[in-house]
């Protein structure tokens, strides 16, 4: 693909949508640590090229209202949010055990304002799905979600609350199918492994396989039960550039939407796979991973468009900046405009830099064994599975705050939020167990009044080939049904505020590192 060419296209798939932006001012301060790959930092630093390209006033801005505990734990498991809640780096010694069993310090460290962190990225992405499902947007973006690798019970790979998987929850209350699609380096082995067992929600990665984080994502994950052949795994090599990658892209995700038709789409747009990243090693430019946002929205489907990894900073402002004027059908200029941060992207000042001269591991031959083996999955598929609607619960109700002033990061006062009564929603659901001791298929009615929702299969299940399954099956949890009577949720937050650790001199070490 020509670095220099144009990825948005003429005619109807050039024209505008209605895009809500959220960003919170404050996120840019949260920090892992010294050393620490992952960098809040780069989401301000993307805000600021908004601002100084003209951006946010295409857009409806909006601060996400801060996910609440009851919100977190639609998926997560209680006594997991309560650690996250409670926990402080100067505690830490205190709960050595606890942080062991969740998962939580070296990769996923613990810092000031940790919770408030997880509860201000997770609610941007559900705050998205909640305009999407109103129908007050096209597209939704929340470039301080996509932390796709947390799981029920613990953190995993940066990520401690998994925003994709409570965004899709949230849309599942409109819409009968959501497709996932995954475009970060690594595997979205976290959202995968919370629907491996339904047929109401696809998800589709295209990641580095082999001796590589989180080291799942094979081919030959496909989903098990009624969601057999919903697990795609597109397994790539190291140096994959702009032309192969979209000759995989393109084919498997038009067959996608031709045999799923799902009624909203949630686009992880991990930066890591761009050329030159701190941790990754594809080989795409900025516009080659633009093409997937832009070949996504050219379907007209209600889009959340959520960021995830990458360790390269400047590169990810860049993209996922580009990536804004995408969904906005705008071109921006090469040319930088001077902002606060300019400084980070010198000597060329660009949008846009070019690939490097890496090798490209990925055969045209292994590339069309892979595509045909996809292709011919997708079509054992029943095309556009249904689903039975009874009664419609209430919508999830978030009124977000406009940004008055979007070129100043200022924080607002939360206490002037208004707070939503909403009413609890009461349905009747067919929770499937799994097996019971005796080695018993048990299925069992239940009448719920919490928000049901789908609890992982343990990792047992989730490794295991179709022929292994049945034997690992009667150890997963109970495996509620997929409905669509979610909990409504309010608006307040019931965690008190943490002080937020802010590095000192806006970051400067990022610039050497990156």
């Amino acid at each position: 693909m020509d670095n220099g060419g144009n990825s948005l296209t003429s005619g109807a798939d050039g024209s505008k949508r209605r895009v809500c932006y959220f960003y919170e001012p404050e996120v840019g301060n949260y920090y892992y640590g010294q050393g620490h790959p992952m960098k809040p930092h780069r989401i301000r630093m993307t805000h600021s090229l908004l601002v100084h390209y003209g951006l946010l006033q295409s857009m409806h801005v909006l601060k996400p209202n801060p996910a609440r505990d009851k919100d977190l734990c639609r998926f997560h498991s209680d006594d997991y949010i309560s650690f996250l809640k409670r926990v402080t780096p100067d505690a830490q010694q205190d709960v050595a055990r606890q942080l062991k069993r969740f998962n939580v310090g070296e990769d996923c460290p613990v810092f000031d304002g940790l919770y408030n962190f997880c509860q201000t990225y997770a609610g941007g992405s559900i705050g998205g799905a909640v305009k999407l499902n109103h129908g007050h947007c096209d597209i939704a973006v929340n470039w301080a979600g996509g932390l796709h690798h947390a799981k029920k019970c613990e953190a995993s790979g940066f990520c401690y609350v998994n925003d994709i998987v409570l965004a899709i929850l949230e849309l599942l209350k409109t819409h009968e199918r959501v497709l996932y699609v995954d475009i970060d380096i690594h595997h979205g082995d976290g959202v995968e492994e919370a629907f491996y067992l339904t047929d109401r929600v696809m998800t589709v990665s295209f990641h580095k396989f082999g001796d590589y984080f989180p080291g799942t994502g094979d081919i030959r994950d496909i989903g098990f039960s009624k969601g057999k052949y919903y697990a795609v795994n597109v397994p790539l090599d190291d140096g994959i550039d702009d032309e192969s990658y979209q000759s995989m892209f393109k084919p498997i995700v038009s067959k996608v939407m031709e045999v799923f038709r799902p009624g909203a789409v949630v686009l992880q747009c991990g930066a890591d796979s761009l050329s030159g990243d701190r941790l990754g090693c594809f080989n795409l430019t900025v516009k080659g991973h633009a093409e997937c946002v832009r070949f996504m929205r050219s379907f007209n489907v209600p889009l959340l468009l959520v960021g995830g990894g990458g360790y390269t900073i400047r590169n990810v402002a860049r993209c996922w900046c580009y990536e804004t004027g995408v969904a906005l059908g705008v071109e921006l200029a090469d040319k930088m405009p001077r902002h606060e941060y300019i400084e980070y992207f010198g000597p060329e000042y660009t949008l846009h830099v070019s690939p490097s001269n890496m090798e490209n591991k990925n055969t045209q031959d292994l590339l069309d064994a892979i595509r045909a083996k996809l292709l011919d999955n997708l079509s054992k598929l029943q095309h556009a599975p249904s689903v039975q609607f009874q009664e419609r619960p209430p919508d999830t109700e978030l009124p977000e705050e406009d940004e008055d002033d979007a070129d100043k990061d200022e924080t607002r006062d939360l206490e002037s939020d208004v707070n939503v009564v909403s009413e609890r929603a009461k349905q009747e659901f067919v929770g499937y167990k799994a097996k019971d001791k005796n080695d018993k298929a048990v299925v069992e009615p239940a009448n719920v009044v919490d928000s049901p929702m789908i609890e992982a299969p343990s990792l047992k299940v989730y490794h295991a080939r179709s022929r292994d399954v049945v034997s690992t099956f009667a150890e997963t949890e109970t495996l509620k049904a997929c409905t669509l009577a979610e909990e409504t949720t309010t608006v307040a937050t019931d965690a008190p505020q943490q002080e937020i650790s802010k590095k000192p001199d806006d970051q400067p070490e990022e610039m050497d590192q990156d």
